[in-house]
C-alpha cells in the first residue's frame, strides 16, 4: 500500500540523484490566474520519469538486482531506468515502440540500456517487455503502476508544497497515471483544501473516460503527438488513487498542446514536449475553474524531437493567428500584387512568401490564384486583413492554415 512514509524515504533516496526543480512563477501565460512552472522538463534526462525509476531500482535486493531489470517505455521512463540502471551496475533492458523520437532512443541507449524497438504503440512495447521478462527473469519496471514508482512521482508533490505552500491548484500532465497519483496522493494527504487536476491528449482519453464514467477501461486507438502520454490503458493502481484525490480530468487538442509548447518558449524559454505541456494548455484555454487561483503547472518533460518541434511551432503560430495562408483570385495584370502588399503593410502584416497560380482550368486565361504566406500578430489582424481586401475589390478564395 503506498503511505506518505514511501514518498518521504523516495525524497530521501533521491536527494542526490534527481535535482529539486525550480519553480518559476509565469505571469507572461496569463492575466487570468497566477500560473506556476514546476520545471521537470529540466530534470536530469529531462523528465520526472527518473524519480519513480530509480526509486524502484533502488529498493531491488540483491538477487533481482544481479538478474537485471526490463522496462517499457515511449522514451522518457525508459531514460530514467537506464541512468539508474548504470549507475547501480544493473544491466536492463527498454522495449520502445519504433516510432519513439529518435532522441529518446538514443538517450537511452546513451546512458547504457539495451533498446528492443517494438512495432506499434507504447501498449505493444508493454506487451514485449512482458513477454522478456517472463523468458529472462529480469524485474519488470512498470512505468507507472508501481507503488514505489508512484511514491517517486509523489516527490514533486512534496517539493511543490515546499516550494508554493499557499498554492491553490495544481495541475498535472496523465498518461498512465503514476505521476498525477503520486503528486495527488502527496499533496491531497498534507493539504487536502488544494486542488489537484489532470489533463490528457483528446487523442489519448483513456483515463479521463475512466474517471468521467467511474469504470476503468481500455481505449481500442490513441492517437497524438505527446507520444509521452499516448497511452491506451490507465494503470489500475493510479486509477483507484485518481479516483480519490484528483478533482477533475479534462483533455486539450493538438493545437492547444501546440499553442502552450509555442508560449512557453516565447514567454518562459522553455522548451517542453507535448507530454508535458498539455498541463499548461488545460490552464491557457480555459478548460479549469483557475480564475484569479495561484496555479502550478507541472512541465512533465522536454525531450521533444526537433523535427516534430519544428512542425509544432507552426501549428502553434496559427493556433495563435500568428500565421495565415490567404488565397485571392486576382486578374492577371500589372500593379495587383502591389495594391494587396499595400493593404497587408497597412494592416500591420508581414508578407513572407508570394505564389502565382495559374494553371487551374476552372479560371479564365487572363486570371490567377495569389497564394500569400503572412505573418500575423493575432487572429483579429488576420480578420482585419482579410475585411480590407474584400473592400477594396478582391475575391478571397480560400483562407488555410
Amino acid at each position: 500500500m503506498l503511505t506518505l512514509d514511501k514518498v518521504y524515504h523516495a525524497a530521501f533516496v533521491l536527494k542526490d540523484v534527481a535535482r529539486k526543480t525550480d519553480l518559476i512563477a509565469a505571469p507572461r501565460l496569463s492575466e487570468e490566474c497566477q500560473i506556476h512552472l514546476k520545471t521537470e522538463n529540466l530534470q536530469v534526462t529531462g523528465s520526472f520519469k527518473l524519480r519513480g525509476a530509480y526509486y524502484k531500482i533502488s529498493q531491488l535486493s540483491e538477487e533481482e538486482r544481479a538478474k537485471g531489470v526490463i522496462a517499457c517505455s515511449a522514451g522518457n521512463h525508459a531514460q530514467g531506468v537506464a541512468l539508474a540502471a548504470t549507475r547501480m551496475g544493473i544491466k536492463s533492458v527498454v522495449c520502445m515502440p519504433d516510432g519513439a523520437p529518435i532522441m529518446k532512443v538514443e538517450s537511452t541507449k546513451n546512458l547504457g540500456a539495451e533498446v528492443c524497438l517494438v512495432p506499434g504503440t507504447y501498449d505493444d512495447a508493454h506487451d514485449k517487455a512482458v513477454e522478456l521478462q517472463a523468458e529472462t527473469g529480469m524485474t519488470f519496471i512498470h512505468p507507472y503502476d508501481d507503488e514505489l514508482v508512484v511514491a517517486g512521482q509523489g516527490t514533486i508533490g512534496l517539493e511543490i508544497l515546499d516550494q508554493l505552500p499557499d498554492a491553490d491548484a495544481v495541475i498535472v500532465p496523465i498518461g498512465g497515471g503514476g505521476l498525477i497519483a503520486g503528486v495527488a496522493f502527496a499533496i491531497k494527504s498534507l493539504r487536502p483544501d488544494i486542488k489537484v487536476y489532470g489533463v490528457q491528449a483528446a487523442g489519448a482519453p483513456s483515463m479521463y473516460l475512466s474517471l468521467k464514467e467511474h469504470k476503468y477501461q481500455t481505449l481500442d486507438t490513441v492517437s497524438t503527438f505527446a507520444d509521452g502520454i499516448q497511452v491506451k490503458t490507465p494503470g489500475e493502481m493510479t486509477y483507484e488513487l485518481c479516483e480519490k484525490y484528483v478533482d477533475e480530468a479534462v483533455t486539450v487538442s493538438e493545437d492547444e498542446t501546440a499553442a502552450a509548447i509555442l508560449s512557453l518558449m516565447e514567454n518562459q524559454k522553455l522548451v517542453a514536449e507535448g507530454a508535458g505541456a498539455v498541463s499548461v494548455a488545460a490552464a491557457l484555454f480555459h478548460k479549469l475553474p483557475i480564475e484569479g487561483k495561484k496555479v502550478v503547472c507541472v512541465v512533465s518533460g522536454g525531450n521533444i524531437d526537433v523535427n516534430i518541434l519544428s512542425r509544432v511551432i507552426t501549428r502553434g503560430l496559427v493556433m495563435g493567428g500568428r500565421k495565415a495562408n490567404l488565397m485571392i483570385a486576382l486578374e492577371d495584370k500589372p500593379g495587383q500584387l502591389t495594391k494587396v502588399s499595400e493593404i497587408v503593410a497597412a494592416c500591420g502584416g508581414n508578407v513572407v512568401s508570394v505564389q502565382y497560380d495559374g494553371s487551374d482550368p476552372n479560371m479564365p486565361i487572363s486570371s490567377c490564384f495569389l497564394k500569400l504566406a503572412l505573418e500575423t500578430r493575432d487572429a483579429a489582424q488576420i480578420e482585419q486583413i482579410r475585411c480590407e481586401l474584400t473592400k477594396a475589390g478582391f475575391q478571397l478564395v480560400t483562407e488555410r492554415a
